[in-house]
């Protein structure tokens, strides 16, 4: 994005030809009005970057999911219009199933593909698994409706698309402690780990693991850069992952793996199986 706004904006996108595109308008009167919020301002802002007007697509033209769509986005030519900026993904939420493979043609920059070599060759040598927590306030909040609907976000990398492979519930979405130590415990025995390498956009659990693992042998780490995108780059290339089935950031792990032929788990799923012991006392 530097690059295409030092080098190639100036010619082909000046100033007063910026227009952003929306399905429908934000705010009544205000068109897409793309740097209201973050962190849509924060970001347009990051590249010095300011629209002069809003160009409305819906509800006629759909995105690129839809049928008949690539010939609707015909009207925008190149020519009179060399770039197309979004206020959002030009596509449905969550990935719909078609266009899961298309994560394979998605490669890191070699900026975050040698942090990820880097942080990947100062782990204890053997193999390690790699974990997702989120568990921010705002995540804790979003799983207080898991009763009301029967998916939520990336849910659908784990239950199906049409709950075929099990049901989303609470734990799942933010599992307790004992569930991640002992999951991870689990796997680390499984495939015989030297480390577990944590990322999380808020608690990673760093002391309560290296307690659970210490007898283990196992040690817990985290990166240094803060970076997302250098964690997403190093649970990809994990011996084996668990996310959390409900995020995107995991769904975007997860993906990876697949293309890979990786191995990737999720916390609290599927649900264990009771005891027979249980059914014969109902």
């Amino acid at each position: 994005m530097e690059e295409f706004m030092n080098n190639m904006a100036p010619l082909i996108w000046p100033k007063h030809e910026r227009i952003s595109f929306c399905y429908a308008e934000r705010k009544i009167g205000k068109g897409c009005d793309a740097k209201e919020g973050n962190p849509f301002g924060p970001f347009w802002d990051s590249f010095e970057i300011d629209f002069v007007k809003s160009e409305i697509f819906g509800p006629d033209l759909h995105y690129l999911s839809h049928a008949n769509s690539k010939v609707s986005w015909a009207k925008y030519k190149g020519n009179d219009w060399p770039v197309l900026a979004f206020v959002g993904p030009p596509s449905v939420f969550p990935v719909e199933e078609e266009n899961t493979h298309l994560q394979e043609y998605l490669v890191w920059n070699n900026k975050i593909e040698s942090q990820a070599l880097e942080i990947i060759s100062n782990l204890p040598k053997g193999r390690f698994v790699g974990i997702h927590l989120r568990n921010g306030i705002d995540w804790v909040r979003a799983c207080e409706h898991i009763d009301e609907s029967r998916g939520l976000f990336s849910s659908p990398q784990c239950t199906g698309y049409r709950n075929e492979h099990g049901r989303l519930t609470p734990e799942v979405c933010l599992p307790s402690t004992h569930t991640i130590i002992h999951q991870v415990i689990q796997r680390v025995k499984l495939i015989n780990a030297t480390s577990v390498y944590v990322a999380s956009d808020h608690n990673h659990l760093y002391h309560e693991l290296s307690f659970a693992l210490g007898k283990y042998g196992t040690t817990v780490h985290r990166s240094s850069h803060d970076s997302p995108h250098v964690d997403l780059a190093v649970l990809g290339k994990s011996n084996l992952f668990i996310g959390n089935c409900v995020s995107s950031f995991s769904a975007f792990v997860k993906r990876e793996r697949d293309v890979k032929g990786l191995t990737s788990n999720f916390w609290a799923f599927p649900e264990p199986v009771k005891n027979l012991e249980d059914h014969n006392e109902l």
